[in-house]
């Protein structure tokens, strides 16, 4: 019987995951909080796991050394990896593997979620009306305006189809273009300065890497339309939150929706939750009843098969 640590929420509460390890006749051990844990809470928790399922949690080259040499997966329950050191890993023999296209629907729903509610101010108006006031705010319509689209992934594609049928012009930027797209849905690639100067709204789907850390800065900010919405539902460290503040402020674009900042939960003086034309949800795209069961079972799957002395399906893969 193999140790199987938990510690991503969802995972922790869905059946149908835990299920699988416990069919498998392995021991679930469950740590979970609001937070994520810190490099010193999971050295604490990790010595003597044989695998963990983990969610955004700080995975580093110390917690790794920690979990060794018993420990043989990090699985996380998503598609993001950067709080896992995979190199570490790597030279341990220890596969990190992801659940590629198990949260794709619920991330590209959402994306949406936030553009109707910059474009119709839904979140402040329903504030107004339960002030009292009954006073409308002059908003504007989907149809028509220019969609760009940074990564054409799995999650960037779905938003894509949608986005072709509210009636929107799609323009896109990706190093690994998608011809099938552009046939089907009439995307235009660009590069990266066309579509960020050209797009209405722009939604980014991209990992953090040291190209695009901070790509949406000063810079960048100021060659964007003043009428312009952005939307993250990515990765918070893809922005200057400081640039982007003073942007918003200042009126150099119109407004920010985003599910994930670069401190998670934010401080109570984050300068963004003072703006009116912000929209914030707590990390939650991926946070839907259908996509935790299949973030679940598909991270459950990976853990049976390392421990079961097979291959892992989802592998990330790492450069020497």
């Amino acid at each position: 019987m193999a140790k199987v640590l938990i510690t991503a929420r969802s995972v922790a509460a869905n059946k149908e995951g835990k299920a699988i390890l416990e069919n498998a006749g392995h021991e679930i051990i469950t740590h979970v909080s609001d937070g994520v844990k810190s490099e010193a809470e999971m050295i604490r928790i990790i010595p003597g796991m044989d695998a963990i399922i983990a969610g955004l949690d700080e995975i580093t080259d110390k917690v790794i050394e920690a979990g060794a040499p018993g420990l043989k997966i990090i699985a996380r329950n998503g598609v993001g990896y950067n709080k896992v050191d995979v190199k570490a890993a790597a030279k341990l023999g220890i596969p990190v593997t992801l659940a590629p296209g198990t949260n794709t629907i619920s991330v590209c729903e959402l994306v949406f979620g936030l553009m109707l509610s910059l474009a119709r101010a839904i979140p402040g108006q329903d504030a107004q009306v339960r002030q009292g006031s009954w006073k409308r705010n002059l908003g504007c319509e989907l149809y028509g305006k220019v969609l760009g689209v940074l990564g054409t992934g799995n999650i960037g594609s779905e938003v894509i189809k949608r986005a072709h049928a509210f009636g929107m012009e799609i323009i896109a930027f990706d190093v690994w273009q998608k011809p099938e797209l552009c046939q089907n849905y009439n995307v235009r690639y660009l590069s990266l300065e066309e579509v960020v100067e050209k797009a209405d709204f722009l939604t980014m789907h991209l990992p953090v890497t040291p190209d695009t850390k901070c790509l949406i800065n000063e810079r960048t900010l100021t060659s964007m339309k003043k009428s312009a919405f952005i939307i993250n539902t990515a990765r918070g460290e893809l922005v200057d939150e400081k640039d982007l503040y003073n942007a918003l402020k200042t009126g150099t674009i119109a407004g920010y929706g985003a599910d994930t900042l670069t401190q998670e939960p934010p401080a109570s003086d984050h300068p963004l939750l003072t703006l009116p034309n912000v929209v914030l949800t707590p990390h939650c795209g991926a946070y839907t009843e259908d996509a935790v069961t299949r973030c679940s079972v598909t991270a459950a799957q990976e853990v049976v098969r390392v421990l079961s002395h097979q291959e892992p399906m989802h592998a990330v893969a790492v450069n020497a």
